[in-house]
């Protein structure tokens, strides 16, 4: 039955293509992401919330064969070929003052003043709220058709090192594949569990 947001019914189709049905893939199709598709995803991201509409979100997209073989070169051995193959892999980086833009992102009071002087719980909004928006971006490029890749397994200091070496506040957080999946190269899917395992509703 489909699930109901307010007055707005996604269709089943659509729950399947975002969570339901959508996998972590490991292998790619030969097949091109564009330079339009990856604004796209940017373009529905940017709108997911996020604390005082903080932008913390940096995003490098590894699209060149260099770039991509660059990035691999940081990843542990059995995501290199994740990285290479995949017709573009993204870094998701966080900016650690971000609150410099907070003026124009939240002009509605003195937010940036909020965090001046707090390097620590500037790293804190930037980890969480970077971390918001890759989820956003997972589901936007599920949302357009594409499928996704996101990995940890990779020295992230030194991709904090060789891709953002020109601006020492980003972080480097962890890197997504993005590309139309290879069915082949999946597992069956792991357990999730049911509700009552993990929640209380009080």
């Amino acid at each position: 039955m489909p699930i109901k947001f307010h007055d707005h019914v996604l269709s089943d189709d659509a729950l399947d293509q975002i969570f339901r049905e959508a996998r972590s893939y490991n292998g790619w199709l030969d097949k091109d992401v564009s330079e339009q598709q990856i604004a796209d995803i940017y373009e529905l991201l940017k709108m997911g919330p996020t604390s005082a509409n903080m932008q913390p979100g940096r995003f490098i997209w590894c699209k060149s064969k260099e770039s991509k073989e660059r990035l691999a070169e940081h990843a542990s051995d059995n995501n290199k070929d994740k990285v290479r193959t995949a017709p573009v892999c993204v870094i998701i980086g966080y900016d650690i003052d971000f609150h410099e833009h907070l003026p124009w992102l939240f002009p509605h009071t003195d937010a940036k003043s909020w965090f001046e002087g707090d390097e620590d719980g500037r790293k804190e909004g930037a980890s969480r709220n970077s971390a918001l928006q890759g989820a956003y971006l997972l589901i936007a490029a599920r949302a357009i058709g594409l499928d996704c890749g996101p990995m940890s397994g990779v020295d992230l200091d030194a991709v904090t090192k060789d891709f953002f070496a020109d601006e020492p506040k980003y972080r480097a957080d962890w890197i997504c594949s993005i590309g139309y999946g290879d069915e082949t190269t999946i597992f069956d899917r792991s357990p999730r569990p049911d509700f009552d395992k993990f929640n209380r509703v009080i």
